[in-house]
């Protein structure tokens, strides 16, 4: 089980969250509204952004990450990858039910 944190323009974030749900790349995309400060070009920015925690699998995270790094505006995308040692087993298997419906 895999948990993908990534970060992303409030304008965008829906249509991101959206898009790995439809593919089948994640199970749930949680939205939480952040405030980031951070350097860019050299320069420190402090940007409102929505924080996305894309519940997926293993196998679907390639797919998963190719998919945001095509539609993300960021030419640097924030995607990292949380592997997890601990999942509710009935949350495990919803999840790769909604990802993969015929295994």
């Amino acid at each position: 089980m895999t948990t993908v944190y990534i970060t992303a323009p409030p304008d965008d974030a829906e249509s991101i969250a959206e898009t790995l749900v439809e593919k089948r790349l994640a199970a749930c995309v949680n939205r939480v509204p952040t405030s980031s400060t951070y350097r860019w070009n050299g320069e420190i920015h402090h940007d409102d952004e929505v924080m996305l925690l894309a519940k997926t699998t293993e196998s679907a995270y390639e797919e998963l990450e190719r998919c945001v790094r095509e539609i993300h505006p960021h030419d640097v995308p924030c995607i990292e990858r949380f592997d997890e040692s601990h999942v509710l087993e009935s949350f495990a298997r919803w999840r790769e039910d909604a990802i993969d419906p015929d295994r």
